[in-house]
C-alpha cells in the first residue's frame, strides 16, 4: 500500500522551512530523477527533444537538458511560451552558458520526447496553441516521458481537451491523486516516483495522505491452510437474493462459494436451476451471516420482503445494481452498527446520490471528479463502505480512500460486477469488515482477470470464477 497525496505543496514548503533545502535543490533532484531513468532504461537513445513550459515544470525540463548535454548526439529544447517563473529563468540562464544544447523554435522527432510543458498545478483547459503543441508531441515517434504529470491533466485528474500520451510519467516527490482518475489511465503510462533531496519518509512524514494506492502484495486471500479443525459453518453463510435476471444472482452465488463461503443460498420465490453446490430457499435462512441484493433484481421481489430480509435484519449486507433505485432498501444506510457495502458504477452512483439527497449529478460530473464524489458520499455515511467501480476502483469508508489501479478492459463485460458482488459477500459472510471485504474482493477480481490468457475480448464471468482457484498458487 502506497501513500497518495492531492499535491506536494505542503511537503515542498516544509523542505524549505524545516530542512534548509531550496527550490533549486529540489529541482535539481527532479531533473536527476528523470536523467537516472533515461540512463538506466533508454541506453540506445541518441537524441532527445524536451518541451518546457513557462513555470517550474518547464524549469525541471530545462534542468534535464543541462544534465543530458553530453549523453546524446542531439539535445533540443523547445520553450514555446518563454520562461516566466524565477526558477525557469535561472535554469535557462544556465543552459545559455553551455554549448551543446540547441534551443529550437519548433518540434522535431527524437528518440526521446519529454513533456515538461505544464505540471500538476494546471487549473484551466489548455488553450488552442497548447493543444496544438500537445498534439504535435503525441505525433512524434520517440519514447514519451511526462515530467511530474502529463500536460492536460488538472489537479483533480480531469482532462478538458488534449493530453500528452506518455509511455512513462516520472512524478516528483510523492504520488498524486490526479494520476489515478479513470480519465487519465490511458495517458500516464507507467508511473514512477523520484525523491526530491530527502528520503521519502522524511519528505512525507508530517503530511496526511489523501488516499492509498493498493499493490498486488496487499491481496490477502481467505486461505484455509492455517487450520484443519473446521466445518462449513466456520466460513459463514452467504445469501444472494435472486431477481428478474436470475443469471446475475446465480453468478454472484457461484462466485461467493468459490471464494470461500462455507454455505451459499440463493433466495428466489420460484424454482430455478442451480449448480448442485448452491442451496435454494424462498426465505433468508436462519444462520445466514451476510446477504447480497440488487444484482438483476428488477421488480421481482416486493418491497415488504426486501425490508424484512435486508433492512430489518442484523446481517452484513452488500447493495449493488438495482438496489440503488429502491428507497426502502436504501434505508439500510440508517443502520450504523452493521457492515454495509455499496458497489455502484458511475451511472448507478448518480441514481444513488439522487435517491439519498435529491441532487442530480451526471455521469460526467462523477467521472470528472471521482475522488470528490466518493468524499461527498462518505461524509454523509461514514459508517458505510463505498466501492465506486471503474478502471481504477475507489474504495472508501469514512476519511479513508483506497485505489485499486489494476482494472482492465477485460472486465468490461456484463457479469463482472456480479462476480465482484459474490467475492465481497463471501468475505462479509466470513466475518470481514466492510472495508476489508471490498478491498480484498476488488483485488481478487482484478488479479483473476490478470491471469486470463485468452483474447482480450473473450473473458467471461465464469472464467473469472474459475480463475479464483489459481490465486493462492
Amino acid at each position: 500500500m502506497r501513500k497518495i497525496f492531492k499535491n506536494c505543496y505542503d511537503m515542498d514548503r516544509r523542505c524549505y522551512e524545516e530542512y534548509g533545502l531550496t527550490e533549486d535543490i529540489l529541482m535539481e533532484h527532479a531533473a536527476e530523477g528523470m536523467e537516472s531513468y533515461i540512463r538506466h532504461n533508454l541506453q540506445d537513445a541518441s537524441s532527445i527533444m524536451i518541451v518546457s513550459g513557462p513555470g517550474n515544470n518547464g524549469a525541471d525540463g530545462i534542468a534535464l537538458a543541462r544534465l543530458m548535454q553530453f549523453d546524446f548526439n542531439s539535445v533540443k529544447l523547445y520553450i514555446p511560451f518563454g520562461v516566466k517563473s524565477e526558477m525557469a529563468k535561472l535554469q535557462l540562464r544556465r543552459v545559455d552558458l553551455l554549448e551543446y544544447i540547441e534551443v529550437v523554435d519548433e518540434l522535431s522527432d527524437a528518440d526521446i520526447v519529454v513533456d515538461a510543458l505544464f505540471g500538476s498545478g494546471l487549473s484551466r483547459p489548455l488553450n488552442e496553441t497548447a493543444q496544438d503543441i500537445v498534439n504535435g508531441m503525441n505525433g512524434l515517434n520517440g519514447f514519451k516521458i511526462a515530467c511530474d504529470i502529463p500536460t492536460g491533466i488538472d489537479e483533480r485528474g480531469y482532462v478538458a481537451n488534449e493530453v500528452f500520451d506518455a509511455d512513462v510519467t516520472i512524478t516528483m516527490g510523492a504520488l498524486k491523486e490526479a494520476l489515478y482518475s479513470d480519465m487519465v489511465k490511458d495517458f500516464t503510462g507507467d508511473v514512477i516516483r523520484v525523491d526530491l533531496g530527502l528520503r521519502y519518509n522524511y519528505y512525507t512524514k508530517e503530511t496526511t495522505p489523501s488516499s492509498y494506492l493498493l499493490t498486488r502484495e496487499d491481496m490477502s486471500l481467505p486461505s484455509r491452510e492455517f487450520s484443519q479443525v473446521t466445518h462449513k459453518g466456520s466460513f459463514g453463510h452467504a445469501v444472494v437474493l435472486c431477481g428478474e435476471k436470475e443469471g446475475a444472482g446465480i453468478m454472484t452465488a457461484m462466485s461467493a462459494t468459490k471464494f470461500g463461503a462455507g454455505l451459499t443460498t440463493v433466495v428466489s420465490h420460484e424454482k430455478i436451476e442451480l449448480p448442485p453446490y448452491l442451496m435454494h430457499s424462498s426465505e433468508v435462512p436462519i444462520g445466514a451471516t451476510a446477504i447480497a441484493v440488487g444484482m438483476g433484481l428488477g421488480h421481482y421481489i416486493d418491497d415488504d420482503f426486501l425490508f424484512k430480509s435486508v433492512v430489518n435484519s442484523h446481517l452484513s449486507v452488500l447493495l449493488d445494481a438495482d438496489s440503488f433505485y429502491n428507497a426502502k432498501l436504501l434505508r439500510v444506510l440508517e443502520e450504523k452498527e452493521r457492515e454495509i457495502v455499496l458497489t455502484p458504477h458511475p451511472k448507478e452512483f448518480t441514481i444513488l446520490w439522487k435517491m439519498l439527497t435529491g441532487e442530480e449529478l451526471s455521469v460526467s460530473d462523477v467521472q470528472s471528479d471521482r475522488f470528490g464524489a466518493v468524499r461527498k458520499f462518505t461524509k454523509l455515511y461514514p459508517h458505510a463502505t463505498l466501492l465506486l467501480k471503474g478502471a481504477n476502483m475507489l474504495i472508501a469508508q469514512g476519511e479513508q480512500i483506497y485505489i485499486n489501479p489494476f482494472g482492465s478492459s477485460k472486465l468490461s463485460k456484463g457479469g463482472s460486477g456480479d462476480v465482484l458482488s459474490g467475492l465481497i459477500v463471501a468475505l462479509l459472510a466470513q466475518g470481514y469488515s466492510g472495508i476489508d471485504a471490498a478491498i480484498q474482493g476488488s483485488l481478487a477480481l482484478t488479479q483473476a482477470a490478470d491471469r486470463y490468457n485468452g483474447a482480450s475480448y473473450a473473458m467471461l464471468p465464469t472464467d473469472l470464477i474459475d480463475l479464483l482457484a489459481t490465486l493462492e498458487k
